[in-house]
Parts: structure tokens; C-alpha cells; sequence
């Protein structure tokens, strides 16, 4: 080092190598791309998805309410008309993932600007960044899918995600709906509620700091456990549909062995004994 340079040239010349060593910003994204795409909080990028995991919106049987009510609201949203934001809770397996993924496939067949933007729930905290990228592409409308969505005793992002569902001091942008599953109808569990409430100075404004998380979804579609009847129409959609049929085998009362080795009967217990089916009859899916 030249001790008789000036600090200034100093500070220069590391302010240039860690330019260097900097990672490059992320481009701007193409979201004329495709239809889907995942979000990587890590990079910031929008990943397309070329084909997306989805079972065709005929197959999914037993939650005709839940399908129209989702359907309507994403419909309208799609042609620029206000919408909200949707929570769908309720029972495991009941297809509350697959219904978000097989409307939004019909509704982009018609409507080819609606995107559907997949963010995992450890990447909350980096909404912010998604919205800043939407608000910056006018020219396409967004779902922005979280599967799974809950929230834990020790984690406060619930708090960053209530900003995001208002807006903050921008506002929401008119091109972006939040959609979510969950198994929690308030995305926390209860003893997390129970536990704030019995220690709080005010118990009751506690509990309401929570359960205001779920509020401000303006849909709450409830997803309950199946009955017999609706989890053999589910079966018999998938066998029709797929052609699995054999003189040798009795569908239903196979159907209704396998959920009984499994304890619950489901939409995704269905999907898996069909597979079973189609395997033991040597035909694809």
C-alpha cells in the first residue's frame, strides 16, 4: 500500500472492489413469460413455471360452493373489477391448494394477463419486494399464492403481512390479490391465542391483534372433512376420467378400505388411491 496516498483514493478503490464483489442486481422480470411463476426471496427473481401441478377444475369434486364463490371473485378480478383477498382454511387434503391452481388455469385461458406468483411462507417478510414489482407491471394482474400460510408463538411476521394486506402508505396495488390456505381459520394456533390472552395487560385487545390477521381477508372459505358420499364422487371422478376400470375390481369398495386404513377420508386420500389403481392397471395419469 502507498502510505503516501490520499484516504480519499483509499476509500475509492474499496468502494470499487466491493462493487465487484457484490452481487449483481436482480433484472427486472418478464412476466409475459409464462402463466406462473415462484418466487425466490434469496435473488429476487420470478422463476416461470412452465406447466403448473394442477388437477382440471371438472375432477374436484365436493366443494362446488367453495369452487363458485373463488371462481366469481377471481373472474372479476381478472377483468379489472374490485376483488378481495381470499383465505381458504379448513381440513387437510380438501383440495384448497389445487382449487386456487385449477381456477387460476381455466380463468388465464380467457384472461392470459392474470399471473399467479407462488411465495413460500418463510418469505413473507419479502412481500414488500413482490408488490413493488407488480405495481411496476401495470399491464398484468396477480395472484400471489401462499400455501400453507401459518404463523407460530415466536414469529411476528404476521405483523408484516397486515401491512401488506392493507397496503401500507401506498396502498395495496389494483393489479395483486393475496390468496392463502391454511389449516388455521385465524393462521395462529389456539393455545398462541390462549397463551396472549391470559398474560396481556389488556387480554382482550391481544386476541384482537391476532385474530384481525384473518379479517382483513375479505373471503373466508371454509373447507371441511368429507362425507362418504362426496369422497366416492371424488373417486369415481378420477376413475372416469382416467378410464381405470376392470371387471375384477370393485372401485368403491376398494376406495372405501383404502380411506379406511387411513383414517379420514379426502380429496387427497382419493388422488392416492387412484394412483394405487392406475399402477395395479399398468395406465398413466
Amino acid at each position: 500500500m502507498n502510505f503516501q496516498e490520499p484516504i480519499s483514493g483509499v476509500l475509492e478503490r474499496i468502494a470499487r472492489a466491493l462493487e465487484r464483489l457484490a452481487p449483481r442486481p436482480a433484472s427486472p422480470p418478464d412476466f409475459s413469460r409464462a402463466g406462473a411463476f415462484l418466487f425466490h426471496a434469496d435473488t429476487g427473481s420470478f422463476e416461470p413455471v412452465a406447466t403448473v401441478n394442477c388437477v382440471p377444475l371438472p375432477l374436484l369434486k365436493g366443494v362446488d360452493r367453495n369452487r363458485d364463490v373463488l371462481f366469481s371473485n377471481t373472474e372479476r378480478f381478472a377483468r379489472g373489477l374490485p376483488a378481495n383477498n381470499a383465505l381458504l382454511w379448513g381440513a387437510r387434503g380438501m383440495g384448497k391448494s389445487s382449487l386456487v391452481k385449477a381456477i387460476h388455469a381455466v380463468i388465464h385461458e380467457a384472461h392470459p394477463a392474470l399471473k399467479l406468483i407462488e411465495i413460500h411462507r418463510e418469505d413473507i417478510a419479502a412481500l414488500p419486494r413482490v408488490l413493488a414489482q407488480a405495481r411496476a407491471a401495470p399491464a398484468h394482474r396477480f395472484l400471489l399464492f401462499c400455501d400453507d400460510l401459518s404463523f407460530e408463538a415466536v414469529d411476528n411476521s404476521y405483523k408484516s403481512l397486515k401491512a401488506v394486506l392493507e397496503g401500507g402508505i401506498e396502498g395495496r396495488p389494483a393489479n395483486v390479490l393475496l390468496y392463502a390456505t391454511s389449516n388455521r381459520r385465524h393462521l395462529m394456533p389456539r393455545e398462541m391465542v390462549e397463551n396472549e390472552a391470559s398474560t396481556a395487560i389488556n387480554p382482550a385487545e391481544a386476541v384482537e391483534e391476532r385474530v384481525s390477521l384473518s379479517d382483513r381477508f375479505g373471503l373466508w372459505i371454509g373447507f371441511h372433512n368429507c362425507s362418504q358420499d362426496d369422497y366416492l364422487a371424488m373417486v369415481r371422478g378420477y376413475a372416469d376420467h382416467y378410464g381405470l376400470e376392470s371387471p375384477d375390481i370393485d372401485v368403491d369398495r376398494e376406495a372405501l378400505e383404502w380411506a379406511a386404513t387411513r383414517g379420514s377420508r379426502s380429496g387427497r386420500v382419493a388422488w392416492q388411491f387412484i394412483q394405487d389403481l392406475a399402477g395395479r392397471l399398468e395406465k398413466t395419469l
